[in-house]
């Protein structure tokens, strides 16, 4: 059976803390899409995917590039 590693109060707390101020940054960023960036990120956080779709000149270039800024990560545009 797997054992469970388990976060302590200040671990979360300090977790809770970097992701708040990530959401922060990026928000300052891309105005007005406040609960694309809170779910994109959560997905992130939750080591999952993110497939962003839209119309035109609705900040998803922008998200991305944000979140690449804030997090450090790699960024390759896909564009179909």
């Amino acid at each position: 059976m797997a054992e469970h590693s388990y976060l302590t109060a200040d671990e979360a707390a300090a977790h809770a803390e970097r992701a708040g101020r990530i959401l922060h940054e990026i928000q300052r960023v891309v105005l007005g899409q406040d609960a694309v960036v809170r779910e994109a990120l959560h997905a992130l956080l939750a080591r999952g995917h993110v497939l962003l779709e839209g119309p035109p000149g609705t900040a998803k270039t922008l998200l991305v590039r944000a979140f690449n800024e804030a997090l450090g990560l790699a960024f390759r545009r896909i564009q179909f």
